[in-house]
């Protein structure tokens, strides 16, 4: 058996076209629920700003990095890990906050901000720590990666959606809410589509090398949640604010990172599987960890 650095996942460029659409409408759908004034909300509250950054764009890019030393995961996966710590929040979070009884404010704040800076940021993390990794930076020599063409993707998948989405909010409210109401419930499904999509046509490589990834991506998934809670905690945030800087940082926009993955990488088979497993995965365990804050918060309010 191949080791998963040598594995491709056959990715058709009709698919890629379909993949890049539907990150855009995803992208889209979270910018009609964005106003101005959550920007400003977050200017009101710089702590809360300084701590989102902090935890998922310096911390879990470095924290990664640290954990990949430790681990020593075949290079393609180490790839897949790195791809998607420097991969914005995904806008389920607003979903999971909401349902953990989290600050959902907040949440969709963070999730607008870190998808404003993530043009910049998701490129740079994930060229600083791939290079500083002997071998991923020795795997990164066998592929064409410009990084001006990966800021051009970003910018086109999340920058241009995000702004377009904000205007609509801007100019036609009414239009804007009842549409964002639409598509939001639709953003798992979308996800799930895509996974199924650039799957189907190699289940045998998926069957082959999950176990690889299994232990691995839980792993990750459990450190960048429990970072953000500590992160939070460290700062004195309320226990409200913890729950949400946790699930901002422990769902991360995997969707992106497949994209980006097969755009640039040919489907290289550890980081798409390491990818896709993370979104799937990041939902259960953000989904479980949400009803169990809802739960533990109603019945401290049934004991007040």
């Amino acid at each position: 058996m191949l080791e998963l650095d040598q594995v491709q996942i056959n990715f058709d460029s009709n698919n890629l076209w379909v993949l890049n659409i539907a990150l855009a409408v995803v992208m889209f759908g979270v910018a009609l629920g964005i106003t101005v004034d959550d920007f400003k909300g977050l200017l009101k509250q710089p702590k809360l700003v300084l701590v989102g950054v902090l935890s998922q764009f310096i911390l879990l890019p470095l924290v990664t990095f640290l954990f990949i030393i430790i681990v020593k995961p075949q290079a393609s996966i180490a790839l897949g890990m790195m791809m998607v710590a420097a991969c914005p929040g995904g806008n389920i979070s607003n979903f999971m906050t909401h349902l953990a009884n989290g600050n959902t404010a907040l949440s969709v704040s963070l999730t607008a901000f870190s998808t404003f800076i993530a043009v910049v940021m998701t490129p740079f993390n994930f060229q600083f720590y791939a290079n500083r990794y002997a071998p991923t930076a020795e795997l990164l020599e066998f592929v064409s990666l410009s990084p001006i063409d990966l800021i051009k993707l970003v910018v086109l998948i999340l920058g241009v959606p995000l702004l377009i989405g904000m205007l609509v909010r801007y100019r036609f409210t009414e239009f804007a809410i009842k549409t964002s109401k639409l598509l939001k419930p639709f953003s798992i499904l979308i996800f799930v589509a895509i996974v199924i999509m650039a799957f189907m046509k190699n289940l045998d490589v998926f069957n082959n090398y999950i176990h690889h990834v299994l232990t691995l991506g839980i792993s990750h998934n459990v450190v960048a949640i429990l970072l953000g809670l500590f992160v939070a905690k460290a700062f004195k945030l309320s226990f409200k604010n913890q729950k949400t800087i946790a699930i901002e940082t422990g769902i991360q926009n995997s969707g992106l990172g497949l994209l980006l993955i097969f755009t640039f990488f040919n489907g290289l088979g550890g980081m798409a599987i390491m990818a896709a497993f993370w979104g799937i995965w990041h939902i259960i365990s953000g989904l479980v960890l949400a009803y169990f804050w809802s739960v533990k918060t109603k019945n401290q309010q049934a004991l007040v």
